[in-house]
């Protein structure tokens, strides 16, 4: 492919022992600093996302048009291991952050595949672009309409403020504007477009969450501080342990 000529791996610059050997080092390594340093659930997470990647979504672009689906999967899944790493558990913040990367990927990727068809083709990918270029097109619609309900979700599940809801439409419409152009006339133009906005889309609605979220730690400081207030008052040294652990 011309887009991958020019890789390391295949311009033979490094062997592939080497490459599987580096792979193989730094995967157990990841692995291992998740689990010392943050949890087993970040770790195991991570360990399910190598494999996704390697093992099944790499081999099923050989194969069928799911691959774009696997791969979703795969790029949803760093927010989860980050939320696990900080929370210890996946809450429904996590699952908001998941959902955005799983749809934003749809209308980010299609658009970029539509102007490598010919690479895709001649490196026997099956990719939507190539194989069924109108379901790629509506897919592409599908996702971007959904980022606006997702965005919704957030203050209706008590992630975020309405703020979020707000702030992130304009954006989630121009880019279901984009899609829709792209469904009507994919060309090279459209599709050019829709790809080099979602570059901006997604770091822009990740910070819109960010300032827009549920400040649950300054609940739980408040909490702590009326308990540590009744404790001087005559409150147990259980009440006061059981806000600290919690």
């Amino acid at each position: 492919m011309d887009r991958t000529k020019n890789r390391i791996l295949v311009r033979g610059l490094v062997s592939p022992l080497h490459a599987i050997s580096f792979a193989i080092v730094s995967s157990t390594a990841g692995i291992g600093m998740l689990y010392c340093g943050a949890n087993g659930l970040a770790a195991a997470l991570g360990a399910v996302n190598l494999v996704l990647y390697t093992s099944v979504y790499t081999p099923m672009k050989r194969l069928t048009i799911v691959n774009t689906w696997a791969g979703a999967v795969v790029g949803a899944i760093p927010p989860l291991i980050g939320w696990a790493s900080c929370e210890g558990q996946l809450s429904a913040g996590a699952w908001v952050m998941a959902a955005i990367l799983y749809a934003w990927q749809f209308p980010h990727f299609n658009s970029l595949s539509w102007n490598l068809r010919p690479d895709y083709s001649r490196a026997g990918y099956r990719m939507m672009a190539v194989t069924d270029p109108d379901l790629c097109r509506r897919v592409t619609l599908r996702y971007s309409l959904a980022m606006v309900g997702i965005c919704t979700l957030a203050p209706v599940i008590d992630v975020t403020t309405w703020t979020f809801a707000a702030d992130s439409l304009p954006f989630n419409g121009y880019l279901v504007y984009l899609a829709w152009k792209f469904y009507q006339d994919a060309d090279s133009k459209s599709s050019r477009k829709l790809f080099f906005f979602s570059l901006i889309h997604l770091p822009v609605i990740l910070t819109l969450m960010i300032i827009s979220k549920k400040h649950y730690g300054r609940n739980k400081k408040a909490e702590f501080v009326a308990v540590v207030s009744e404790g001087i008052d005559g409150g147990t040294r259980d009440q006061i342990s059981s806000t600290l652990v919690t």
